[in-house]
């Protein structure tokens, strides 16, 4: 592998409300499997292999970190930085801190910007458009990437070039002349037509100092924010923490807005942009119907992923997570069932999920936030039923692995082991349980549970008790930092 030449920047803060039920607030579709077995995330960084690539860093939310955290380490990266916006503030302050956490050790790295939740179909062709743009950037160039148009779509921004793709090399570097916002379908056919314009990808290959030097010049209130931020970080082993306070005061504003509809103008700025031209098979998957069209369809153009059952349906989009669906004359529509929520729209209308979303979260349903399935540091778990006093999980935890030392004032549970060994703490006693082995811990008894076998430990915990929220947690030891 050459020297690294590239340091991933994967921006992956966003909540993708439009693919609810799949996607949710707290595990977001950046971090689901929607393309195959690994997530859009592991996609992403899949997609760099083979390029002279520096330490990813990873931009997040921290209300996801753990689940984050454990697909980076499912990937086997040699090593990877995961940076934590305490709050969303859109993607230029995400870039902005990254460029300074970059620069921090007076090192000034190529960043290739990109998106955590994109799709590609030829991640081959993805990589050499990279490398062409690689030495317009190290020299000092903003480097975008630009969608050759498939049709003229007008959920996307645009990019306009000096050059159209075709009158020039293959996938050589055009100018940049301008950003345009999303077109009516009169603009985007005659931007179609014309040979000039691009879907703007939200991807951009640029030198930290160039980034930071143009944050400072539009939007100076961002970077003296985000300064702040990177300055006052607490790094506490597999996260890094931006400072609270400081983050939250940097306005919250877009990549393309902050500055690069801006640029083009600048000349004062002395900074120069350049358009890579893709055809690559993107999608932003940023809907259901995007995400229709990125994958494989049968004969008779219907996506299924599960266990799906068609009868006399056409053109439709149907995704079984749990149990069996069966379509009978379906036609152009997206059914999504998972655990606890099911999703049934005419693929014409799914980017208005995102108002039910709204009105779910207004009403306060936690559907919004957590699949039924919560992953957790240490595993995961499973709400299987509840009713009135009662409530059953499946939790299982990653081999190694330790749960809090903790107590509950509310609830007494009850442990059957499934598979695996678990390692018992409950009150002063320790033991360990093999399969089909239990125990039973009383309310207000301190307890906890380890995982000390090679394998994944699988138990069933009934809960009883007169409350069995999750806030009923007393933590007095905790491996992963947290107090409730």
């Amino acid at each position: 592998m050459p020297d690294a030449r590239i340091f991933p920047v994967v921006l992956s803060g966003g909540s993708g409300t439009r693919l609810w039920p799949v996607s949710r607030e707290k595990h977001p579709k950046q971090l689901q499997p929607l393309m195959g077995r690994e997530s859009l995330l592991q996609n992403t960084l899949r997609r760099l292999e083979g390029l002279p690539l520096g330490a990813p860093i990873i931009v997040s939310n921290q209300e996801y970190r753990f689940v984050t955290a454990e697909q980076l380490r499912q990937l086997g990266l040699a090593a990877w930085t995961l940076l934590l916006e305490p709050a969303g503030r859109n993607t230029a302050p995400a870039l902005t801190a990254a460029a300074l956490y970059a620069i921090r050790d007076g090192a000034d790295p190529v960043l290739l910007a990109t998106p955590a939740d994109h799709h590609v179909r030829d991640a081959g062709a993805f990589r050499e458009a990279v490398l062409r743009g690689l030495p317009e950037a190290e020299n000092g160039a903003v480097v975008t990437f630009g969608i050759v148009p498939e049709r003229p779509e007008t959920g996307y921004g645009y990019i306009e070039t000096g050059v159209g793709a075709g009158e020039t090399a293959r996938g050589a570097a055009v100018d940049l002349v301008a950003f345009r916002e999303k077109p009516d379908v009169a603009t985007a056919q005659t931007y179609v037509a014309g040979g000039r314009h691009f879907w703007n990808s939200g991807i951009f290959m640029l030198r930290a100092s160039v980034w930071l030097k143009a944050i400072g010049h539009f939007a100076p209130e961002i970077l003296v924010a985000c300064r702040k931020a990177v300055d006052a970080a607490h790094d506490d082993g597999d996260f890094v923490r931006l400072d609270a306070a400081a983050f939250a005061a940097s306005p919250a504003d877009s990549i393309d807005y902050a500055v690069m509809e801006k640029l083009p103008a600048a000349k004062e700025l002395g900074v120069s942009g350049r358009v890579i031209p893709l055809d690559v098979g993107w999608s932003d998957v940023g809907a259901w119907d995007a995400l229709w069209q990125a994958i494989d369809r049968d004969a008779d153009d219907n996506a299924v992923k599960g266990d799906v059952w068609l009868e006399d349906s056409h053109g439709n989009l149907v995704i079984a997570e749990h149990g069996l669906v069966a379509c009978i004359g379906c036609e152009e529509m997206v059914v999504v069932e998972t655990a606890d929520a099911v999703l049934i729209a005419p693929k014409a209308r799914t980017q208005e999920v995102k108002r039910i979303v709204s009105r779910l979260k207004a009403a306060g349903r936690s559907e919004v936030d957590l699949h039924r399935k919560v992953h957790r540091p240490w595993g995961w778990y499973d709400s299987i039923d509840s009713g009135e006093r009662f409530q059953v999980k499946r939790i299982v935890v990653r081999p190694g692995a330790t749960l809090s030392l903790q107590m509950h004032h509310h609830r007494a549970e009850h442990w059957v082991v499934v598979r695996g060994t678990a390692k018992v703490t409950r009150g002063d006693e320790t033991i360990l349980l093999g399969e089909n082995e239990s125990t039973y811990i009383p309310l207000g008894v301190t307890h906890r549970l380890e995982n000390p076998g090679q394998i994944p430990l699988e138990i069933i915990e009934v809960q009883s008790g007169g409350y069995l929220g999750e806030d009923d947690i007393v933590r007095f030891e905790d491996n992963y930092g947290r107090k409730q």
